[in-house]
């Protein structure tokens, strides 16, 4: 195994299951969201092109690090080396905007 990790990541992303491939993962200093640093793709002198990979290059090029809510993430994997990124429908094609997961508080002493 060579000495730098890959580590494979999916999430959800507006009804959408993105797989990233990334150098360096970690908790980051923002709350509730992971840090995915240098995405990683595959080379492009591939004789067949797949569109959902290209469709992740372009969103991401330019794109030194970024974050995900914890929430939509799904799993996260330390590889052995990169495969091909990818982004797959997950079946509710209506679900495009999610809304931001909140706590309700009840001041004290309010009745059930």
């Amino acid at each position: 195994m060579s000495d730098q990790r890959v580590y494979r990541v999916i999430f959800i992303n507006q009804g959408e299951t993105w797989e990233i491939y990334a150098r360096h993962v970690n908790q980051g200093g923002l709350l509730g969201f992971v840090e995915i640093e240098e995405p990683v793709f595959g080379e492009r002198s591939k004789l067949i092109v797949d569109s959902s990979e290209e469709k992740l290059k372009t969103e991401f090029e330019g794109v030194r690090r970024f974050h995900v809510p914890v929430h939509s993430v799904v799993r996260i994997d330390e590889v052995e080396r990169a495969g091909a990124a990818r982004v797959s429908s997950t079946g509710d094609g209506e679900a495009r905007v999610a809304p931001f997961p909140t706590t309700i508080l009840k001041p004290p002493g309010a009745g059930s």
